[in-house]
């Protein structure tokens, strides 16, 4: 099992390591102070930024060679450190066209749309001129269990209705963003698993209410943002809906998969930049008559991060090897595997950063902060560390050759 990666992806970690230094640090903290003061406003230097990054082929990074014609070529390895790299700046994977939720629902397009829906959202996606949103989560259930889900989508001979109320719809408040891939039951009494369907909803669309943003541990988020959404008789052509009827569930795995990789290779750059801010503080900063460097449990703290960051991109490097070598299916435990170990993991690691840095740390003139808030958000998001806790210690047992209560 070979790790190494290719001359292209060293190229290409070369060439973003450079943009990200030239174009995106020196704006950071920048960006975040606009964001706090323009809500839901786009800040005004992205789109320059956007045209720099693709000029430089730096674009689409995420969309694994299986895609063909949409794919710049990478391997599902070979994006790994890329993304690393853009997880070290949070809002920096929107400037490469590589951000969630828009990285997922181009997989979705691409891979289950058909010809009309690819024209009208792919293209449009795929060229960064449009962003859009995902509506799963519902208020109302437990959508950890998707089966609980209880937005209809009623077919009525040459349309559809959807009727829902969705939260946590990321990317829905982006002045940008012009639709929605929404999530919902077509036929409640079909087997729990073709109970559900995916179709498209023009945000624009009559019956389309933002009721209000919803804050991440006091932060808005913008402008991206996640909103609470109710749907009342939208009303959408036949088609809208993606795949099939019943497809849902077969679309979601196929969706959440790669996004959940991804999350967890940006996340990985999360944590190191973290360690590398704590070591830069401790060399520098006095205590009691010496630097705070020299004080053992400071260097436990470094020791352990940087243990426990390299343990972890290593599985994760591994996931991504075994979707490439076979297929998502296959991969679905080291996916699960990391999913239960990266957040839990940089949360440790930015957390330990933030006690470095002492007030410096939890204001907001480090991105601390919002790097443990997001970690920490990303233990409910794409499923609950004990939901897959709770898959992957069933299929272990399952697959186990002796019985322990044989024993």
């Amino acid at each position: 099992m070979n790790f190494d990666f290719s001359p292209r992806s060293k190229n290409l970690l070369e060439k973003l390591e450079s943009f990200m230094a030239e174009n995106i640090l020196p704006l950071e903290q920048h960006y975040r102070e606009f964001c706090e003061n323009n809500p839901w406003t786009v800040y005004p230097a992205l789109e320059e930024l956007k045209t720099k990054a693709r000029e430089q082929g730096l674009w689409n990074l995420f969309l694994p060679e299986s895609y063909g014609e949409y794919s710049p070529g990478l391997s599902n390895l070979e994006y790994a450190p890329l993304a690393e790299c853009m997880g070290r700046i949070l809002w920096s994977s929107q400037v490469f066209n590589c951000s969630a939720p828009d990285s997922g629902n181009m997989e979705i397009l691409a891979r289950y749309g058909n010809a009309q829906q690819k024209k009208d959202y792919l293209e449009p996606l795929l060229s960064g001129s449009i962003r859009s949103a995902f509506l799963m989560t519902e208020p109302s259930v437990a959508s950890s269990d998707a089966r609980n889900i209880e937005c209809r989508i009623t077919r009525h001979k040459d349309h559809y209705l959807v009727n829902g109320h969705k939260w946590w719809s990321t990317g829905a408040l982006n002045p940008n963003t012009s639709f929605f891939i929404v999530m919902g039951k077509t036929d409640p009494s079909a087997d729990a698993y073709r109970q559900q369907s995916m179709i498209i909803v023009p945000k624009e669309s009559p019956g389309v209410k933002i009721l209000r943003p919803l804050k991440v541990f006091g932060y808005s988020e913008s402008p991206e943002g996640h909103a609470e959404i109710m749907l009342e008789n939208v009303k959408l052509p036949i088609g809208n809906i993606i795949l099939a009827e019943g497809s849902g569930f077969e679309i979601a795995q196929g969706r959440l998969g790669p996004g959940r990789i991804h999350h967890c290779m940006r996340l990985i750059g999360t944590a190191q930049r973290a360690l590398e801010m704590m070591v830069e503080r401790v060399k520098n900063r006095e205590a009691f008559g010496q630097k705070l460097s020299n004080f053992g449990t400071i260097k436990n703290w470094i020791a352990l991060s940087a243990c426990e960051i390299e343990q972890a991109r290593l599985l994760c490097h591994k996931a991504a090897y075994r979707i490439d070598k076979e297929n998502i299916k296959s991969a679905k435990e080291h996916i699960a595997m990391i999913k239960i170990v990266v957040p839990s993991m940089a949360c440790r690691i930015i957390d330990r950063s933030i006690q470095a840095h002492g007030g410096l740390g939890v204001c907001q003139d480090t991105p601390l902060a919002e790097f443990w808030t997001y970690a920490r958000a990303l233990r409910l998001a794409d499923g609950p560390d004990e939901v897959h806790i709770e898959q992957l210690g069933r299929n272990i047992i399952k697959r186990s050759k002796n019985d322990i209560s044989d024993r």
